[in-house]
């Protein structure tokens, strides 16, 4: 069985209805799912002995989040509830006891819960956390080994601990300097101490009960997940950048070893002789990459606009390129330096552009329809 928390959908409203999926990890195929309500999944999460927990939330105020407990096996609901008090606001994250299949716990807007279903009755019965005059917007939440604890990320920079027995806010910090731009990501090592990433990208090693950082570093974009391989002697960063970065705990070094754009990809080129380079283009950027190792060699940022197209000349010697503010622009391949820029090629943006075999011409079209030949 897995929980799952859901919002109610309005009356009259339509929707296509959402499934959470199983996939076999090892076999990269699908092993089962279940028709869920009709409002988006937000939040999976499965505990070791097979029940699993999907958040799905709606920002509606006029809607209440829900959490419902599903039976895997079956394919079908088992019980639901309403995840949060009317008191508070939406639950934002869930996640299962690693020990037990009948508890779990969710968090979000002014409102922590740790919950307990009742096989017999086929009922889930929440207890509200007390956390003083703490107010704090969750955003991500990792429990400990022995379900004693669980420890709450939230947008005020600060790290919530609470005691599953007491339903108690044990510990709270850092006190004096918060993490800039929230708590987004968090890491319970088997080494000790707790790792925390933020907003900012910041990733950090704090220690104790006032959550003190012993180690930090930092990576490009918002932390948006953190996660351990193998044995424990390493961790993977992902970001809202498309990056993603490994670290050992000793060392505490990032390292990127992947990376992607974060929006569509709208043009893609090998240029002429080198089937070990190919080019790509999205908003903000055009990048090289180098095709046996599959990692970006060369980045072109131009900021708040998007590359439509582009074309490298036959000679190699130049980028051309097509962007939504009406400008071609030219780039050295090797470096990625400006060479020129035409301006107001085209009213509504350029859209497409091509240079012809000689290298001297280029052909352009716009959002206004018309081709140039410049």
């Amino acid at each position: 069985m897995f929980p799952v928390a859901s919002s109610a959908t309005p009356t009259g409203s339509t929707s296509c209805t959402p499934w959470a999926v199983r996939w076999g990890f090892s076999t990269w195929t699908l092993r089962n799912r279940v028709s869920c309500v009709a409002t988006p999944i937000m939040c999976p999460a499965l505990s070791c002995p097979g029940m699993g927990c999907t958040s799905l939330q709606d920002k509606s105020p006029a809607l209440d989040s829900r959490v419902m407990v599903w039976d895997v096996s079956k394919r079908e609901a088992v019980c639901g509830s309403p995840a949060s008090p009317r008191s508070a606001g939406n639950a934002n994250v869930v996640m299962c006891s690693s020990c037990r299949d009948e508890m779990f716990v969710t968090a979000g807007n002014f409102t922590i819960r740790v919950w307990e279903l009742d096989t017999a009755t086929k009922k889930i019965h929440p207890s509200e956390c007390y956390a003083g005059q703490l107010r704090r917007i969750t955003v991500c939440v990792q429990m400990t080994d022995d379900d004693d604890d669980f420890y709450l990320g939230t947008t005020s920079g600060d790290v919530l601990k609470v005691n599953t027995s007491s339903k108690v806010v044990t510990a709270c910090g850092p006190q004096k300097k918060k993490f800039s731009m929230g708590v987004t990501a968090l890491l319970l090592p088997k080494t000790g101490g707790l790792i925390v990433g933020t907003g900012e990208g910041t990733v950090a090693l704090c220690t104790g009960s006032d959550f003190q950082v012993k180690k930090r570093m930092r990576v490009e974009g918002a932390v948006t997940s953190l996660t351990c391989r193998g044995r424990d002697d390493q961790f993977f960063i992902g970001t809202n950048k498309g990056q993603m970065y490994h670290s050992a705990y000793a060392t505490f070094k990032e390292e990127l070893v992947a990376v992607c754009h974060t929006e569509a990809v709208n043009d893609i080129v090998f240029p002429e002789g080198h089937s070990d380079l190919f080019v790509t283009c999205s908003t903000n950027d055009i990048r090289v990459w180098y095709t046996p190792e599959r990692l970006e060699r060369l980045r072109i940022t131009v900021p708040n606009v998007t590359c439509h197209a582009f074309e490298v000349t036959r000679d190699g010697m130049v980028i051309v390129s097509a962007w939504n503010d009406g400008k071609i622009r030219a780039f050295v391949p090797a470096t990625g330096e400006p060479m020129y820029e035409i301006n107001n090629a085209h009213n509504l943006g350029v859209t497409a552009i091509a240079a012809t075999s000689d290298c001297k011409q280029i052909i352009s079209g716009g959002g206004d329809g018309q081709v140039i030949c410049a």
